[in-house]
């Protein structure tokens, strides 16, 4: 398992970087080769689960997972949700974490651990370098896309 952190701050309200980055399906336009299916009904809240499928054909795996604290910004408070990942595959958790700045924009706090089943310790920094990549152009591309 790798943890890895990043921010990127928003010009955005809170509430509207947090509608963008919480609205799952949306994660399938912002990640390549990845589509997002949500299995629970809305509105999202703890015990909502989802499943990202990434990659191609035989190639394509899993990465269910469930939401287990749900915290939209309200006020100024921060907002702050927490992704338990419960796949074959992929392990680990996520927190999302928007908070209002004072310019009237946002920034936003990722925080994870991940583990990927049969890769090796040895891979460790290659799968925290990726994850960082990865994930920092995902949330980019999701605060850009309206």
């Amino acid at each position: 398992m790798v943890t890895f952190h990043l921010e990127r701050t928003a010009p955005l309200p809170a509430p509207e970087s947090w509608r963008r980055l919480t609205d799952w399906p949306r994660h399938g336009a912002a990640v390549p080769l990845t589509r997002v299916t949500v299995e629970t009904a809305p509105p999202t809240r703890p015990g909502t689960v989802f499943v990202a499928r990434s990659g191609v054909g035989p190639l394509a795996f899993d990465d269910r997972m469930e939401v287990v604290l749900w915290q939209p910004p309200a006020d100024d408070a921060a907002g702050r949700c927490r992704l338990e990942k419960r796949g074959r595959v992929v392990r680990g958790w996520a927190e999302i974490e928007v908070r209002p700045r004072p310019d009237g924009g946002s920034l936003v706090v990722w925080r994870e651990e991940i583990g990927v089943r049969l890769l090796p310790g040895a891979a460790d920094p290659l799968l925290r370098g990726a994850s960082r990549v990865v994930f920092g152009r995902a949330v980019e591309r999701l605060l850009r896309m309206p």
